[in-house]
């Protein structure tokens, strides 16, 4: 009998992307998305810095020469916050020169590969990198993660750890369950298998009715020691979308529009529940993209799962 471990995938690895050539974007999305990973974008280094007050990614990949702000003070910059310490940075350039080698691992950078990228060495240094930063920031996830709610599992849905926040939202909204029970309470623990069994990308997420609130747990990553790590949250109908509406300046459509599509729906499935055309759809796309000041529809989706699980 196949075990349940060998038929979970772990989830897509998100790679933020920083390039303002339009071409090097399309053709890094097009790859790294076909390797199954997940891809952000950013124009240049400030987009590239805002987009990280919103969202962590797994790795970057920085253009070392962008105008205004180059990859080398971007990534200085990024380095400059201790939250992200643990974050790999590879640079992508043309400079060869040691000068230029020697000042990109003095700002932070990990690594580095010269234009013309060659797919299969670029892909192996990723992966490399990931690895070994899952596996250093790993260990410090429970940590980070003492105050707030919550819990990491093995790939068959069982806890290895709760934080005290996370086993007393638990408790209150599911009577009778106990957090030193050593599993979690049904139906969330069905919901959490179904969740891993999609092979879902960070920033997943899963809901369970539990009375009248409603339990999110939210997937912030799968660590190389396989502990799949959610923050939870207790919510009740409409909150999300006035919180979406809120913290981005959204209209209460475009809200709407916003958490659909974060909840990993496409176009014609939100045009259907909402009871719009695709083409209306494609509109409030637009508008969001506009007031968020992102380029596509990953980093949209990425700020607002991080903005409904903080």
């Amino acid at each position: 009998m196949t075990q349940r471990n060998s038929i979970v995938d772990a989830p897509r690895p998100v790679i933020l992307v920083v390039d303002d050539t339009p071409e090097a974007l399309r053709f890094l999305t097009s790859t790294l998305e076909g390797a199954g990973m997940s891809v952000l974008i950013a124009i240049d280094g400030m987009a590239a810095l805002d987009l990280l007050k919103s969202v962590t990614p797994d790795l970057i990949l920085m253009d070392a020469v962008m105008p205004h702000l180059d990859g080398f003070e971007t990534t200085r910059r990024i380095k400059g916050d201790p939250a992200f310490q643990h974050l790999p940075i590879i640079f992508m350039t043309g400079l060869t020169e040691t000068e230029h080698v020697v000042r990109g691992l003095n700002v932070g950078g990990i690594d580095f590969v010269n234009k013309p990228i060659v797919i299969d060495e670029l892909l192996a240094r990723i992966r490399v990198h990931l690895a070994t930063a899952r596996v250093a920031h790993g260990s410090q996830l429970a940590l980070d993660m003492s105050g707030r709610p919550a819990l990491a599992v093995d790939a068959a849905g069982e806890p290895h750890w709760l934080t005290p926040a996370a086993g007393g939202m638990l408790e209150r909204l599911f009577p009778g369950w106990s957090s030193a029970s050593g599993t979690l309470p049904e139906p969330f623990l069905s919901s959490v298998r179904e969740l891993q069994a999609s092979a879902p990308a960070p920033g997943a997420r899963t809901t369970v009715a539990a009375g009248e609130r409603t339990l999110e747990a939210s997937l912030l990553r799968c660590t190389a020691a396989g502990q799949w790590v959610f923050r939870l949250a207790d919510r009740h109908e409409g909150e999300e979308k006035t919180i979406l509406a809120a913290q981005h300046g959204l209209t209460s459509r475009e809200a709407e529009v916003l958490l659909w599509i974060s909840r990993g729906k496409q176009n014609r499935e939100v045009s259907e529940i909402l009871q719009i055309s695709p083409r209306t759809v494609n509109k409030h796309l637009e508008q969001i993209f506009e007031k968020m000041g992102v380029e596509n529809r990953a980093s949209a989706t990425a700020i607002a799962v991080t903005t409904l699980t903080r």
